[in-house]
């Protein structure tokens, strides 16, 4: 699709793969190239679930430095737009997306893990927000996706220090949800995307608008969310089926409709 990043789409699961030697930096021309494969593989009737990888030796070490150095605050206020645009579009993919992890995943790498439902790392893998050693914040999401994921106590530890953090300890604090050799990564994510193949994408789409939603806002709302879409489902064709087969004890046949 892209220069650096490109799309493949292989029984139902789509890869994006980032592929910007040698170590993925994200920089302006990634981040869109990012955004245009999100968006194109979240309108593809075709792309049932996705795997975000950044190859066998680094998932993405971070923001170009080198191309932010010069910017000034007017060269960066608009440039940041564009960049939480871009990994927003990540966060909006109506179907499971899970990242797979090697190497190094810092600063802008790490918050583009932290846009996935699931995040599958190596062994040897790094993840960290190191943007405070360089006298900044992160920009893409971190200050906002990180705690709401391992709380807030966790990310302001992991933020105000920059530290690196290893496979184990980001599972420990959720960061990460499975830990794997480091050859298995895009093997293990890709085993776990083809779970959702053949499933009733609808309501997949559905069951992930509403949670990512519902934490916006309060229960009460979060509910309402949920009761919309809820109901709205009875009107898909993949409701009569699942529970038809339910009824007849059969195993349901999903159209995705």
């Amino acid at each position: 699709m892209g220069e650096f990043v490109r799309v493949e789409v292989a029984d139902g699961v789509a890869t994006i793969r980032l592929d910007r030697p040698k170590m993925n930096a994200l920089n302006g021309q990634v981040q869109r190239e990012i955004g245009e494969a999100a968006r194109a593989v979240d309108a593809d009737s075709a792309v049932e679930a996705v795997v975000v990888y950044g190859g066998e030796r680094v998932f993405a070490a971070g923001a170009d430095i080198k191309e932010m150095a010069d910017m000034s605050y007017a060269d960066m206020a608009g440039h940041s737009a564009v960049l939480q645009d871009c990994f927003t579009a990540v966060t909006r993919i109506g179907k499971p997306v899970i990242a797979a992890i090697t190497g190094y995943a810092l600063g802008g790498g790490c918050e583009l893990a932290l846009c996935a439902d699931f995040r599958v790392a190596g062994e040897g893998a790094r993840l960290g927000q190191p943007e405070i050693q360089l006298g900044i914040i992160p920009g893409a999401g971190g200050t906002q996706r990180l705690p709401r994921l391992v709380g807030p106590a966790r990310a302001k530890d992991l933020i105000f220090s920059g530290r690196h953090v290893g496979a184990a300890e980001a599972l420990a604090i959720g960061l990460v949800d499975r830990v794997v050799p480091d050859a298995d990564v895009y093997t293990a994510a890709l085993e776990w995307a083809r779970t959702f193949v053949g499933g009733p994408g609808v309501a997949l789409r559905a069951a992930k608008q509403a949670i990512d939603q519902g934490l916006e806002v309060d229960l009460d709302t979060g509910l309402e969310i949920e009761r919309l879409q809820f109901s709205g489902l009875f009107a898909t064709d993949d409701a009569k089926i699942g529970m038809r087969a339910f009824a007849e004890k059969a195993k349901p046949k999903f159209t995705g409709r």
